[in-house]
């Protein structure tokens, strides 16, 4: 089971709820390789604006990832999710290209359809036909990171021969965050792993998407081990001041009971676990890792 942490990128997500530097970020990546986690992730947005009107604002993940790998030596980099809407198919995949290669071979290619309106409208993006949109960045990206030369006249996204140069040291893993019937299709035919979140422990409605991706590759016919399962979940450290809008199904509990959760989620078949920490510090961090090696145990 591997077990990473969502890294500082705006908001809150700073030291005693202030919106995060540079070395704030740093800091917790340096804290997850040092303390035995397996991978960092950022998410990617503009901005997020609550529905009372407050804008919080974001860091540009993939400058803050490129960074993170010029840092670190051993965690995976991935993104929670990289909006398909914000970039160019080609320049994703170069993107991508060039940072595995500047990480040594550690980048997960965390992509989704977008879904955040306001960041949409405020920068002039089209909401309409996301998936649809989705379905042909998604094509092009998976098949360039993977050394193919591209051609597709869509009705979105066209490319003409198009292909990575230099190409890729490896198959650079995609990841696809998806729960409707559309967009897991999609995950079952392009992606490597798959993704849903936020979560505390283990319910139903968990065991209702895992199902439904297992249907999802049976439909696909592809082999069911061949799309790992991650989830994001919410772990929350009842011994450090409460952050200021916790999430209400956040894992609480002793370091043990965290631990119990984590061989739940890995009796399911998750094979990562993703966690944003509430409060976002290193000895959240820590702790965490406690846990990991205590479910290994």
């Amino acid at each position: 089971m591997k077990i990473g942490v969502m890294l500082p990128v705006g908001g809150t997500d700073g030291p005693e709820g202030q919106f995060p530097t540079w070395s704030d970020t740093r800091r917790m990546a340096e804290a997850a390789e040092e303390s035995g986690l397996d991978s960092v992730w950022l998410a990617d947005h503009f901005f997020y604006r609550a529905p009372d009107g407050t804008t919080y604002g974001m860091h540009e993940a993939w400058t803050l990832l490129s960074a993170v790998a010029a840092v670190t030596d051993r965690v995976e980099l991935g993104t929670m999710v990289l909006c398909a809407s914000f970039r160019d198919p080609g320049l994703t995949a170069k993107m991508a290209a060039t940072i595995d290669e500047v990480s040594g071979g550690r980048l997960v290619l965390g992509v989704g359809a977008g879904w955040h309106d306001p960041e949409y409208e405020a920068f002039g993006l089209p909401t309409d036909h996301r998936v649809g949109r989705f379905a042909e960045w998604l094509e092009i990206v998976a098949r360039l990171v993977r050394s193919e030369t591209v051609s597709l006249d869509g009705r979105y996204h066209q490319v003409r021969d198009a292909v990575l140069v230099p190409a890729p040291k490896r198959q650079i893993p995609i990841l696809v965050a998806s729960f409707r019937p559309r967009m897991l299709e999609l995950t079952a035919k392009w992606a490597d792993s798959w993704n849903t979140a936020w979560f505390g422990a283990p319910n139903d409605e968990l065991d209702q998407r895992l199902g439904s991706i297992t249907d999802a590759l049976a439909a696909a016919g592809r082999p069911d081990d061949e799309v790992s399962r991650t989830v994001g979940i919410t772990v929350r450290d009842p011994d450090q001041p409460p952050v200021a809008e916790p999430e209400a199904n956040a894992i609480e509990g002793t370091v043990a009971e965290l631990a119990e959760t984590i061989r739940s989620y890995e009796s399911r078949g998750v094979e990562h676990l993703i966690a944003g920490l509430e409060p976002n510090t290193t000895r959240s961090v820590a702790r965490l890792a406690e846990a990991k090696k205590l479910a290994a145990g």
